[in-house]
């Protein structure tokens, strides 16, 4: 069993779902993903997290402070790597629609959420729209990220931080070249990794909103 959380709005039943991938070293219930499940909630969208790779409550997760890169490596790898966490996330995505009946309609993950965004948008035709970022070709599965990008089509907005002391931007702005969407468009802004400015964060909720 993968551990995941759903969030439903209130007010009656959901009918469209945005996924929300969290960044390395955190979890499914991370402070950011539990702000962006009430903003969504705002909308009608319920949302639903599952942990990742080496993450959360998987089995022999690292705590956050324990985290290096060879151990975030090892993380990543450590359930089937990409392919096992496709999958993960599709049988997460079937549940909830078969139990809740809500559609996967959008993705939003920064960071790590982005090293599973990528592969999991590539393979769920399921999701129409993507808020993804903060990670380029670089980290773990790099070479996936770069392969798989061309079969993302969906409309994307794409999240850089200018002074990103964790991804080097350059880095981020191959990524987000070689996505294969006709309508993605980058949002570049000053600071560090984590300091995404709000307005930014809910620039892209509402482009969620927009498209789902």
């Amino acid at each position: 069993m993968v551990p995941g959380v759903l969030w439903g709005p209130g007010g009656g039943e959901a009918r469209r779902l945005v996924l929300l991938g969290h960044g390395g070293t955190v979890h499914k219930k991370a402070d950011y993903i539990r702000l962006a499940a009430m903003g969504l909630a705002g909308f009608g969208i319920a949302t639903m997290a599952i942990d990742g790779p080496g993450h959360g409550q998987r089995p022999g997760a690292t705590g956050a402070s324990a985290f290096t890169a060879e151990r975030f490596s090892a993380a990543w790898n450590s359930d089937g790597g990409t392919a096992g966490m496709v999958s993960d996330w599709i049988a997460a995505l079937d549940f909830i629609e078969r139990e809740e009946g809500a559609r996967a309609t959008g993705w939003w993950g920064l960071s790590m959420g982005t090293m599973m965004g990528v592969p999991v948008i590539a393979a769920e035709p399921r999701i129409r729209a993507a808020v993804l970022g903060l990670m380029g070709d670089w980290g773990p599965n790099a070479d996936d990220l770069l392969r798989l990008a061309p079969d993302v089509s969906c409309p994307v907005r794409f999240l850089l931080q200018l002074d990103d002391e964790v991804v080097p931007p350059e880095s981020v702005r191959r990524l987000f070249e070689q996505l294969g969407s006709d309508e993605k468009t980058l949002h570049a802004n000053a600071g560090s990794h984590a300091a995404v400015p709000i307005p930014e964060s809910l620039a892209s909720l509402q482009f969620l909103n927009d498209r789902v």
